[in-house]
């Protein structure tokens, strides 16, 4: 198909559609004139068509012509071939019929060969299973004859109590016990193990107990000969297990019940230290030879130690855990969390302590892998000591944070409640009588929760009203070096009387702004302090990847994103209660025209009332504040009263003007002289000493700006005022006679 799909004949380059397309597996008919009807007309694809069938036909024929011959000959070659597949059929069924016959006898002799071959092999099983019994039986005769040896001539070994056997041959016994083990277990489900398994039993209880009465020799008797030969027996036997828990049962548990007594605990402020110290003398002076024989201990000779054996993990160890579980069950109460942290690091102190005793590290890896272990770890119910003290600390944040605009206590570094209590949260959280290495996390998610919740409570302050008060009280000033009451409530009558949705919403004072910025700064000042108090913390358990740590960065980035819109606050209020002072230059003009008063020589006392809230904020504060944030709060606060004020002055200058000009119109339309435009005796003009009165306010402005340290030409529109009213004055002095 490929051959004649490439010998197709070419059409004209003018046909709608491609001659490749009727060679494809796939080619459907409707799909084809569907596509081809997008491009042209049915009526061209119609002449396509055609004019692509003659080319077609052209093409056959000459392909016929051209092999011709070969069309000719086909029906010529094919003549007798009929008679030759006769001719061929006949031996070739003879073959298929030899061929099916010796299969048949092949396959006759595999089956005959499988079939001797399993009952060779089930020969074979059935001469192990022999084996292995006569083993069994003649390890249990060989057993019995070394036991009745050791035993009285009368009775049977199996019948009365025989003395203790020795440490030699109760290895002999040991050996062969485990060769009958194993062969026991191979021969597993035999009607003859059954009739010899009350011998095998028989066995093994001797050797149980002649082996536990031996051990409990060696140990009475300090013996490590002893000792040895009855550890290497049990290692044979594979019965390691059973030698340590008879010395946990024997040795251990009487000691431990002995020292673990709540009563004696509980009547000393240090029992609790007292007890875990005898519990770690037991180790160094009642496990002295076992360590030594099995190589746990540092002076023990390895090569001539028995292997398998910790009797540090498997035996004292839980022995020990369970006495502190059944004996001492207050230990783990986290009812007192003080008492619960005192007890928790003092049991992790001597858990730590034992490991040490451990030897190893291969030991000390199999004793935190002991279900003991885990138990004892587990029974310290951390969450619910760290839910206690996460009320703690949140109940008491909160409690500072409700009433958030209250004094710090005398000695804090903070000006307010909520910020001292705040940072002596965090310090808390971190603080040696708080903090347990196992819950890190869990505190420094509470540290992030504090720094989130304080920033916050900043935020929320930003939508309370600044108290207007002092603005009312112009003996009082509105910011002032003392601390103000944290909220003004409105009318207290109004609130108890009128219903919640009347009330009016608290309103917060200029200063306390003031000391939530000092704050602030100084909590982004301290919180490098507490990182540094955090990381040796977060060593304990590890950690030291400390550039990782980006959380309390954010939390700091949050805290100074509130600073500039309290600055704004604060600079805003400053403003206003400046100019609520400086737009007193609206009555200058009355206090000098028709009065006859003489010629101003110094500036109004409004100008000395509108800086008194900036003296008071550098003398008040400039222990609390950076000088970069008091310079900036003035600068600000000034640039915005200063451009009001220029304003104010030149509405008065403008409107000096205009009287003065409306004075000289009158004055040549009367003819007459206008009332008051110059002094008595010829002096100063009423309208001239308003614009001396303002030149001199202005200079004294400017002069008292300086002493704050501040430069009057980055104050905003300071400069057009000065030049304005140094106009008007040189305009004043100039036209006096």
């Amino acid at each position: 198909m490929e051959k004649s799909r490439m010998n197709l004949p070419k059409g004209p380059d003018t046909l709608c559609f491609d001659k490749d397309e009727f060679m494809k597996e796939d080619f459907d008919v409707d799909h084809f004139v569907s596509d081809c009807r997008k491009r042209v007309q049915l009526e061209e694809l119609r002449g396509d068509l055609e004019l692509y069938y003659r080319l077609l036909k052209t093409a056959m024929v000459e392909l016929i012509n051209k092999d011709y011959a070969d069309f000719v000959n086909l029906s010529t070659n094919l003549v007798g071939m009929d008679k030759a597949l006769n001719q061929l059929s006949v031996p070739l069924g003879q073959l298929r019929e030899e061929v099916l016959s010796l299969r048949s006898s092949v396959s006759e002799g595999i089956r005959a060969v499988d079939e001797r071959m399993c009952k060779q092999e089930d020969i074979r099983k059935k001469k192990m299973c022999v084996l292995r019994l006569i083993q069994v039986i003649r390890s249990v005769e060989k057993i019995e004859k070394i036991l009745n040896s050791q035993s009285s001539k009368e009775t049977s070994v199996l019948e009365a109590s025989s003395p203790l056997l020795t440490g030699q041959i109760l290895e002999r016994i040991a050996t062969e016990f485990n060769q009958l083990q194993f062969h026991a277990v191979q021969s597993k489900g035999m009607p003859l193990l059954d009739k010899v398994r009350p011998r095998i039993a028989g066995i093994t209880a001797m050797l149980q107990q002649s082996l536990e009465g031996l051990l409990l020799e060696g140990l009475q008797t300090s013996n490590v000969d002893i000792i040895r030969h009855c550890l290497r027996t049990y290692a044979t036997i594979d019965k390691t297990r059973d030698a340590e828990a008879l010395v946990g049962q024997v040795l251990v548990k009487p000691y431990v019940d002995e020292v673990i007594v709540e009563q004696i605990v509980e009547s000393d402020p240090n029992g609790l230290q007292i007890m875990y110290d005898k519990l770690l003398e037991f180790v160094p002076h009642h496990c002295r030879l076992l360590r030594e024989v099995t190589g746990g201990a540092i002076s023990s000779e390895k090569g001539n130690s028995v292997p398998g054996y910790d009797f540090l993990v498997n035996s004292v160890w839980p022995e020990i855990v369970r006495g502190l579980e059944e004996k001492l069950p207050s230990l783990f109460n986290p009812g007192n969390p003080d008492a619960f942290h005192e007890k928790y690091t003092v049991s992790m102190d001597f858990v730590r302590a034992f490991e040490q005793q451990c030897g190893t590290q291969a030991s000390v890896r199999r004793l935190r892998a002991h279900p003991a272990y885990h138990s004892f770890s587990n029974k310290w119910n951390l969450p619910v000591y760290f839910q206690i003290r996460f009320r703690e600390i949140a109940g008491s944040l909160e409690a500072a944070l409700t009433n958030g605009l209250e004094d710090a206590p005398a000695g804090s570094s903070f000006c307010l409640l909520a910020s001292h209590r705040t940072w002596s949260s965090l310090q808390r959280c971190w603080s040696d009588e708080m903090f347990l290495p196992v819950l890190a996390h869990r505190l420094w998610r509470l540290t992030l929760q504090i720094l989130a919740r304080y920033s916050v409570f900043v935020s929320e302050l930003l939508l309370r009203p600044i108290s207007n008060e002092s603005a009312k009280d112009t003996k009082k000033p509105l910011v002032t070096g003392g601390k103000d009451p944290s909220v003004t409530q409105g009318n207290s009558e109004d609130q108890a009387s009128g219903p919640a949705e009347t009330r009016p919403v608290a309103s917060i004072s200029s200063t306390q702004l003031i000391y939530v910025v000092a704050d602030l700064d100084k909590l982004q000042e301290q919180l490098p302090e507490l990182l540094e108090t955090i990381k040796p913390k977060l060593e304990m358990i590890g950690f030291k990847n400390f550039s990782s740590i980006s959380a309390l960065e954010d939390s700091q980035t949050s805290l100074s994103a509130c600073a500039p819109a309290l600055s704004d606050r604060i600079i805003q209020d400053l403003s206003e209660s400046c100019f609520g002072y400086l737009k007193s230059a609206l009555e200058v003009p009355r206090l000098y025209r028709r009065t006859n008063k003489e010629v101003p020589t110094t500036a109004s006392s409004y100008v000395d009332s509108a800086l008194k809230p900036f003296r008071q904020l550098q003398s008040g504060h400039k222990d609390k504040l950076r000088q970069a944030v008091i310079r900036q709060w003035l600068e600000g606060a000034l640039s915005e009263s200063t451009h009001k004020y220029y304003e104010t002055v030149s509405d008065v200058l403008n409107s000096v003007k205009k009287m003065e000009e409306s004075l000289k119109r009158l004055k040549q339309a009367r003819k007459t002289t206008p009332a008051n435009p110059i002094g008595p005796g010829g002096g100063m003009s009423d309208d001239d000493k308003i614009r001396l009165q303002l030149a001199l306010d202005v200079e004294y402005l400017g002069e008292q700006i300086q002493k704050m340290g501040l430069a009057t030409k980055d104050i905003k529109s300071f400069p057009a005022l000065a030049e304005l009213v140094a106009a008007t004055k040189d305009q004043a002095t100039a036209e006096q006679p």
